[in-house]
């Protein structure tokens, strides 16, 4: 029997108990067909064992790892034997045995405790792994998880779920695959099943911005709130563009009343930021003189009573993180450039920054008549 390399292959079968144990053994120079030798048995890398009415084909070879696998067919055992030791032989094997027997559940669940648990938005993504892990895709081994499976996967969420929150989906178990490819040593093919698939477009820009009439309007309703420090909380904010989380995290030990100025700690992009503070700002803060943190209420019940000042007035379409966007608009309209309100906001460069600046073409018109037309 001809191998495929030009090897003859000799196979007998040997007396294993009751089993049938076959080597297979590779020769080039003889055609001699008896029992196998001590010294030719050290040499063979593959066997075969019947047992139980299935094939089992074991593997070894020095500087390789141990395989085994169970075929119905003699047929198909030898050629998986054949085709394992050819790609040994010529140095392009790969052993897949770990991914095989690795379902993405499992990866979901370890990259949950040991990377989503640092992360700032922990709690979010741990929502977002815990629907993966309960979902069907997540029962197919990491061999067999194929584009297909991650497009019926979007095609699904898609239904009630905007593109942006469906990318996120996605991209969890594309960054789980490779953290499990390139940290824990699971051995996996080099294209990534969500390479292969189109994401969908992201369209999230907004372009709501609060006018003068609203922004009063919004802090007489902010006086009335159960929530004190609601008005307060909506002045700073809306003067120093700073993010909830970052007001809500700020301590009295982080203000420098001498110099004017205040410290965020720890903020969404992991640098330390110190902005100069206005003087309505720092008016605000004097009032609040006990306890460790300036506001001191929860982030959920503070968007909860904006949410109903909003109602009351009859604003909608505008969340407290618009009032970012309102600050960095009012700021380069009223003269601040990219780079003085990038230091004040936080934005690391322009493309950023752009995303919460709302500029009209009416806040324009008035500059737009003083240019001086040169011929």
């Amino acid at each position: 029997m001809k191998h495929g390399l030009g090897h003859r292959v000799t196979e007998r079968p040997l007396p294993f108990g009751n089993q049938t144990h076959i080597p297979i053994h590779l020769e080039r120079k003889t055609n001699v067909v008896g029992r196998v030798s001590a010294f030719e048995r050290k040499m063979v890398m593959a066997f075969i064992k019947l047992i139980n009415k299935k094939y089992k084909v074991e593997i070894k070879k020095k500087g390789f790892p141990r395989l085994c696998r169970r075929f119905h067919t003699l047929g198909d055992a030898r050629k998986f034997a054949r085709d394992i030791e050819s790609s040994m032989d010529s140095g392009t094997f790969e052993d897949y045995t770990g991914a095989s027997g690795t379902t993405l559940k499992e990866i979901l669940i370890k990259y949950r405790d040991v990377k989503t648990f640092f992360k700032k938005g922990a709690r979010e993504e741990n929502g977002t792994i815990n629907f993966l892990i309960k979902h069907k895709i997540a029962m197919n081994s990491l061999m067999r998880l194929r584009s297909h499976h991650i497009y019926k996967l979007m095609k699904e969420l898609a239904v009630t779920r905007k593109p942006a929150t469906v990318k996120k989906f996605v991209n969890i178990i594309c960054h789980s695959w490779r953290v499990a490819k390139r940290e824990w040593g699971v051995n996996l093919p080099a294209e990534n099943p969500c390479d292969l698939v189109t994401l969908p477009k992201v369209d999230d820009a907004r372009d709501r911005i609060l006018t003068r009439e609203e922004y009063v309007k919004l802090l007489g309703a902010c006086s009335n709130s159960n929530l004190p420090i609601l008005k307060d909380v909506v002045i700073f904010a809306s003067s120093v563009g700073a993010r909830q989380g970052e007001i809500l995290k700020l301590k009295r030990d982080h203000i420098d009343f001498a110099k004017k100025q205040i410290t965020f700690f720890d903020t969404k992009n992991t640098a330390d930021r110190t902005i100069p503070v206005p003087d309505n700002v720092l008016e605000i803060l004097k009032k609040y003189k006990f306890g460790s943190f300036v506001f001191n209420t929860l982030a959920r019940r503070l968007r909860k009573h904006f949410k109903k000042a909003c109602k009351e007035v009859e604003i909608t379409d505008f969340r407290f993180h618009d009032l970012r966007a309102y600050f960095c608009t009012n700021a380069l309209l009223s003269g601040m450039s990219i780079a003085e309100v990038s230091a004040v906001s936080g934005h690391k460069d322009w493309s950023q920054l752009k995303r919460y600046t709302r500029i009209k073409p009416e806040d324009l018109l008035q500059k737009i008549n003083n240019v001086v037309n040169l011929k």
